[in-house]
C-alpha cells in the first residue's frame, strides 16, 4: 500500500488538505474544535466517574490525565472510522473519473484526524512529563506506538470504507457499535483494577485482549502516564494487530474496489 500513496504523494497530499480544511470550513477556531472535544469528554467522565460514582477501577491518581491520554487515542480510532467509511461516497466524482489508487482516499481520512491526533499529543505530553515526572526512555517508544496505531487504523479504514461503499448500513452500524465499545474499553479505568474480576475471570481477556484498540490505549497510556515500557505481550500485540489489519485492509479493498465505478 506504501509505494501507491508515494507514486501519487502530491494527490495524497491534497487530499489531506481537502479534508482539513472541508472539517474547519467556516469556523472561527479551527482546530481548537478538534481539542474541545475531548476536553469536554474528559470533564463530564471525570465528574461521573472521578467523583461522583467513584469505585476502585477509578482510584487513580491525576485521574483527568490518565482519562484523557486514554480519551484522545479512542476519539483518533472512532473518528477515524467514522469519517473513511464514507468517504468513498464523498469523493464518489474523482473516484469514479480518476485513475489512482483508490485506497488513497480512507488513508487521507485518517491522515487528517492523525494531524488532530498530533495536535492533541503536542498538548498532552508537557503535562504528562510536568504533572507525572514521565520524561524516561521510555517515551522514546511513543512514535513507534504511534505509527502502530496509525497502521492499524488505516487497516481498519480500508475495511469499512469499501464495505460501506457496498453495503451503505456499515456507517450507521459502526456508529450504533462504537458506543458500548467506548464504554466496554479501558478508557476511564485499568482492568486489573477493576472489583468482581476475581468472580469473572472472562472479564480480563475480554476487556484487555479481544477489544483490538485496548491494547494500543494502554501502550501509549504506559510511557505517557505511568513512564515505564508497556509489558511485551502489549508490545507485541500492537505490532501484530497493526500488521493484520493493515495487510487484511488492504488485501480487502483491492480485491473490491473492481467494482467501485459501478456501486458509487
Amino acid at each position: 500500500m506504501i509505494c501507491p500513496v508515494l507514486r501519487y504523494r502530491f494527490l495524497f497530499e491534497q487530499l489531506v488538505r481537502r479534508e482539513l480544511r472541508q472539517r474547519y470550513k467556516g469556523s472561527v477556531l479551527g482546530v481548537v474544535w478538534y481539542l474541545v472535544n475531548p476536553l469536554v469528554l474528559m470533564g463530564a467522565y471525570g465528574l461521573m466517574f472521578g467523583v461522583l460514582l467513584k469505585t476502585a477501577g477509578t482510584d487513580i491518581d491525576d485521574y483527568l490525565l490518565f482519562l484523557f491520554i486514554g480519551l484522545i487515542v479512542w476519539v483518533f480510532f472512532s473518528q477515524s472510522l467514522l469519517s473513511a467509511a464514507t468517504s468513498l461516497l464523498d469523493q464518489a466524482s474523482i473516484v469514479g473519473k480518476v485513475r489512482f489508487p483508490r485506497e488513497t482516499v480512507p488513508a487521507s481520512v485518517v491522515t487528517a484526524q492523525l494531524a488532530t491526533f498530533g495536535a492533541l499529543l503536542a498538548l498532552v505530553i508537557p503535562v504528562a512529563v510536568a504533572v507525572r515526572g514521565t520524561l524516561d526512555p521510555a517515551l522514546l517508544l511513543l512514535l513507534p506506538l504511534i505509527a502502530c496505531l496509525f497502521a492499524f487504523v488505516v487497516g481498519a479504514a480500508l475495511v469499512v470504507a469499501i464495505l460501506h461503499a457496498y453495503f451503505r448500513d456499515v456507517q450507521p452500524i459502526l456508529a450504533a457499535a462504537l458506543l458500548p465499545w467506548f464504554f466496554l474499553t479501558p478508557i476511564f479505568f485499568r482492568v486489573d483494577q477493576l472489583p468482581g474480576l476475581a468472580d469473572n475471570r472472562w472479564a480480563e481477556p475480554l476487556l484487555k485482549w479481544v477489544n483490538p484498540i485496548a491494547p494500543f490505549i494502554e501502550g501509549v497510556r504506559s510511557v505517557l502516564y505511568d513512564g515505564r515500557v508497556p509489558d511485551g505481550a502489549v508490545l507485541l500485540y500492537v505490532v501484530v494487530a497493526a500488521a493484520i489489519a493493515l495487510g487484511a485492509g488492504w488485501a480487502l479493498f483491492r480485491r473490491m474496489e473492481r467494482e467501485l465505478a459501478v456501486v458509487l
